[in-house]
């Protein structure tokens, strides 16, 4: 049977990155997003916040940590990523499943002061003058685990 995994996600950050980098020194960032979803219940509107945690290897984390912070806009393309461990303090099973960031893209005008989007004249200018800045998925062969 097939399968298909790919999630299309346009947000804004909850936090601002964490890069660290792997034993073998592979960049790794992690964020997270919130979307929000507004919906008609009864005789008003309720909205529903959705959060999100992401992760970016390479390139892609180094550029996200470089001009990302809590509150940008981006546009991320990926996949889900399900992680099983043990807990070390309670010993239970622990689980958590998150976006692999596999390309991205910087939403929104500049934001000198706040970050937000890039700084100085790198990426791609688009038609509105924004820049973007994409970054080739990672193979299997790439993630240290």
């Amino acid at each position: 049977m097939a399968s298909y995994n790919k999630v299309l996600l346009m947000s804004n950050l909850t936090r601002d990155p964490e890069l660290r980098y792997t034993a073998n020194g592979q960049a790794l960032a992690k964020f997270g997003i919130a979307t929000n979803r507004k919906f008609k219940s009864g005789d008003g509107m309720k909205e529903e916040v959705t959060y999100v945690d992401c992760t970016a290897w390479a390139r892609s984390a180094e550029v996200i940590c470089e001009y990302m912070r809590k509150g940008s806009p981006i546009f991320i393309e990926g996949r889900l990523q399900f992680s099983s461990w043990e807990d070390k303090e309670s010993g239970k099973k622990r689980s958590k499943l998150d976006v692999t960031v596999e390309r991205f893209q910087f939403i929104g005008g500049r934001q000198d002061s706040e970050g937000g989007a890039p700084r100085g004249n790198q990426g791609q200018q688009n038609r509105g003058g924004q820049q973007n800045r994409e970054m080739e998925p990672l193979s299997d062969d790439d993630i240290p685990f």
